[in-house]
C-alpha cells in the first residue's frame, strides 16, 4: 500500500511539475499562484516542491517494488480470482487516471494562455468550483488511481506455495468402497457381463468357445 500512494505522489508530482514548467516556459506567469487559493504558492515555487516530491515518491515506491519482486525470487506465482466487484473497481480506476490526467494538462495549458480564468468558475451552469479547484480536485483523482490500479496489480498474483491448489475430488461411487472384491476405482461392475446375452452356437456346429 505505501509503495501504491508513493507511486500516486509521484504521478501528481510530474503533473504538477510539468503544468509549471509549461508556464515557465511559453509565458511570464510563472509569479501567478498555482491555485488560486493558497495565494502566496507561485507557480514557479510549486513546480520545484513538486518536483522534489515526485524524486522522492518514485525512488521509494520503487524500491518497495524491487524489495517485493525480489522476495519471491524464482519461485512460480499464481494468479489470485477475484470476484466482478474488484474488475470494477480497476475499471474505474483505469479509466479516472486517464480523465483526470487529461483534465490536468488542459487546465495546465489555460494557465499559460490566460492564467486567470483559474480563478472563476469552471463552467456557467454551475457558480462552485472553481478552474484552479477542478485541477486540484483532479490532482487528488489521479492520486487515488494511481494508488488503487497499483494495488490491485501488484497484489494480482500469490507464490504458488503460499496456498495449496483447490482441486474438484472425483464423485465417489459404489464400487469404490467394496474392497473385498479386489477391483480399484472405476472398476467394470461385476453386474455388466452378467446383463450381456450369452451367444449361442450355430446349429450343427461344435460349441468352440465351449471347448476352449
Amino acid at each position: 500500500m505505501v509503495e501504491s500512494v508513493a507511486l500516486g505522489l509521484g504521478y501528481i508530482g510530474l503533473l504538477v511539475f510539468g503544468g509549471a514548467a509549461l508556464v515557465a516556459s511559453f509565458s511570464n506567469n510563472e509569479a501567478y499562484p498555482y491555485w488560486p487559493y493558497i495565494p502566496n504558492l507561485r507557480t514557479d515555487t510549486s513546480g520545484v516542491l513538486a518536483f522534489a516530491v515526485a524524486l522522492v515518491s518514485l525512488s521509494v515506491s520503487r524500491y518497495l517494488e524491487l524489495r517485493r519482486r525480489g522476495g519471491r525470487g524464482n519461485a512460480p506465482v499464481r494468479t489470485v480470482s477475484r470476484s466482478a466487484g474488484i474488475h470494477a473497481v480497476q475499471a474505474v480506476a483505469d479509466a479516472a487516471l486517464v480523465c483526470g490526467t487529461g483534465l490536468v494538462i488542459y487546465l495546465s495549458l489555460n494557465a499559460v494562455t490566460h492564467p486567470d480564468t483559474l480563478e472563476r468558475q469552471l463552467t456557467h451552469l454551475m457558480p462552485r468550483p472553481t478552474e484552479g479547484t477542478v485541477r486540484v480536485i483532479g490532482l487528488a483523482v489521479c492520486l487515488a488511481a494511481v494508488a488503487t490500479r497499483h494495488y490491485l496489480r501488484a497484489t494480482a498474483t500469490r507464490p504458488a506455495g503460499a496456498a495449496p491448489a483447490t482441486e474438484i475430488p472425483r464423485p465417489v461411487t459404489e464400487y469404490d468402497s467394496a474392497p473385498e472384491t479386489g477391483r480399484g476405482a472405476g472398476a467394470i461392475p461385476p453386474d455388466w457381463q452378467a446383463q450381456e446375452p450369452a451367444r449361442a452356437p450355430w446349429p450343427g456346429t461344435p460349441d468352440r468357445f465351449t471347448a476352449r
